[in-house]
C-alpha cells in the first residue's frame, strides 16, 4: 500500500515494509477470472466465492477450492487462518459459513441485506464490522459507493462485499508480502482493510475539491446548470458523511480495547494512524458540505440580482415605451382637432351659415389653432411632450 503524504514514517521494520512494497504488476486477464480483483482457486469455485485461503505463521499454505474444503482443512490445523472472501454472496452460503464459525443471526442478517450504516459489533468473541468504501469516477465527475462486511474472529476473516470498492485483491497480496504483519493474525487483517477503506478515501476527497473549485468558477460566470451540480454534489457529501464520521468513532472504540484484548503493539500503531486520518477525512467533508452550502447561497444570491437587473431593464425599457406612446398619442390628439373641423366643413351641404359667412374661413382657422394650441399645453403640463 503507497505511503500517503504527511503520514508519520512507520516506527518498525515490520509496517515499514508493508507499506512501502509497491503492488505487483497485475497478471494478465486470463490469470484473474474474478469480476471483483482476486484470482479465483479453480475454475468451479462459485462465483460469489472471490477467494479461500488458509494461513500458518503468515504463509498461505492452501487454497481450498470450495467451502466445504475450507472448513474441513481449517478444523484439521491447530494453528492456522482462514481469510474468506465473497462478494455478493448467496443466501446458502452466508448461512453455512454462520453454521461453521457460530456468527451471530443479527450479523448474518445484516451481511445479506446490505445498506448498513457503518458500525462495529461484538458478538462474543467476534467483532462484526461494516465499512462503506467510496471510489472518485473521473468520467461522470461523481462518487461512487460500496459496502462492506467484515467477519473477524479467533482463526477466520470474512469479507463480503456488496460493490466494487475497495479492491481487496491488493490487501491480500501486500499483506502476503509481508507475513511478520500476516502472522499477528485476524486482527492484523482487519486492520489492513480497515486502512484501504481509509486511502480509498484520499483520491476522493481530491476528486471532489477540483469539483468545488470548478463549480465555484462556473456561479460567478452565471452557468445555468450550475445548480443542479451543486445540488448532486452536495448529496454525495452527505452520503460521504454517513461512511466516514461514524467510521471515527468505530476506529476509537477499537482504541479503547488495546488493553482489554491484548491487542499487538505494532498494530495499535497502525491503527492510530488509521484514525488519525479518518477524522481528517471527515473534518475535510465536513468542511465542503459547508462550503457547497456557501456555494449554493451564493448562487441563489447572484441568480436573484440577475433577475433583478432582467426585471429592472424590462421596466426600464417600458417605461421609455409607455413615453414614447405618450407622445405619439399627444400629437394624434392634437392634429386630429383641426382634422375634425376641416372634415366638418369639408361635407358641403346647402344649408350650412358658415359656408357663405365672410368670416366662416378665417373663423375655422382660428378654431383649428385654438383646439391645437389648448390640447399643446395640457399634454405639456402633463409632461407628455
Amino acid at each position: 500500500m503507497p505511503e500517503r503524504r504527511g503520514r508519520p514514517a512507520p516506527r518498525n521494520h515490520l509496517m515499514s515494509a508493508w507499506r512501502r512494497t509497491p503492488p505487483p504488476p497485475c497478471e494478465p486477464p486470463d490469470a484473474h477470472p474474478s469480476a471483483h480483483g482476486e484470482p479465483q482457486a479453480v475454475d468451479t469455485e462459485p462465483a460469489s466465492i472471490v477467494q479461500a485461503a488458509l494461513y500458518r505463521d503468515g504463509v498461505r499454505v492452501s487454497t481450498p477450492a470450495t467451502l466445504a474444503d475450507t472448513f474441513r482443512e481449517l478444523r484439521e490445523q491447530h494453528s492456522g487462518m482462514a481469510w474468506i472472501g465473497l462478494a455478493r454472496p448467496t443466501e446458502s452460503e452466508l448461512l453455512s459459513l454462520a453454521a461453521e464459525f457460530d456468527l451471530h443471526p443479527l450479523a448474518v442478517e445484516d451481511a445479506m441485506e446490505a445498506h448498513q450504516r457503518p458500525k462495529l459489533e461484538r458478538y462474543g468473541d467476534t467483532l462484526f464490522v461494516v465499512l462503506r468504501a467510496a471510489r472518485y469516477l473521473d468520467a461522470p465527475e461523481e462518487v461512487d459507493f460500496a459496502e462492506l462486511h467484515v467477519f473477524v474472529g479467533p482463526d477466520f476473516v470474512i469479507t463480503v462485499r456488496h460493490g466494487a470498492a475497495p479492491d481487496l485483491s491488493a490487501v491480500r497480496r501486500r499483506m502476503e508480502e509481508t507475513p511478520e504483519l500476516l502472522k499477528l493474525g485476524p486482527e492484523a487483517v482487519l486492520y489492513a482493510i480497515l486502512d484501504a477503506v481509509v486511502d480509498g478515501y484520499v483520491p476522493v476527497v481530491v476528486g471532489v475539491q477540483n469539483d468545488i473549485d470548478e463549480i465555484e468558477t462556473e456561479v460567478f460566470r452565471g452557468d445555468p446548470e450550475v445548480s443542479r451540480r451543486i445540488y448532486e454534489l452536495s448529496r454525495e457529501m452527505v452520503e460521504f458523511q454517513r461512511a466516514t464520521r461514524p467510521l471515527v468513532g468505530m476506529l476509537h472504540g477499537l482504541i479503547a480495547g488495546f488493553s482489554k484484548y491484548g491487542t499487538d503493539e505494532e498494530l495499535q500503531r497502525h491503527l492510530r494512524d488509521v484514525a488519525d486520518h479518518v477524522t481528517h477525512t471527515s473534518e475535510r467533508v465536513d468542511s465542503f458540505r459547508q462550503a457547497l452550502t456557501d456555494i449554493l447561497t451564493v448562487n441563489a444570491t447572484l441568480v436573484t440580482q440577475q433577475q433583478n437587473a432582467e426585471m429592472r431593464a424590462l421596466a426600464e425599457a417600458g417605461f421609455q415605451q409607455n413615453e414614447e406612446i405618450k407622445k405619439i398619442s399627444s400629437w394624434a390628439a392634437i392634429l386630429f382637432a383641426p382634422t375634425l373641423v376641416g372634415t366638418v366643413y369639408g361635407m358641403n351641404f346647402e344649408h350650412m351659415p358658415e359656408l357663405h359667412w365672410v368670416f366662416g374661413y378665417p373663423f375655422a382657422i382660428a378654431l383649428m389653432a385654438a383646439v391645437c394650441t389648448s390640447l399643446y399645453i395640457i399634454f405639456k403640463r402633463r409632461d407628455w411632450l
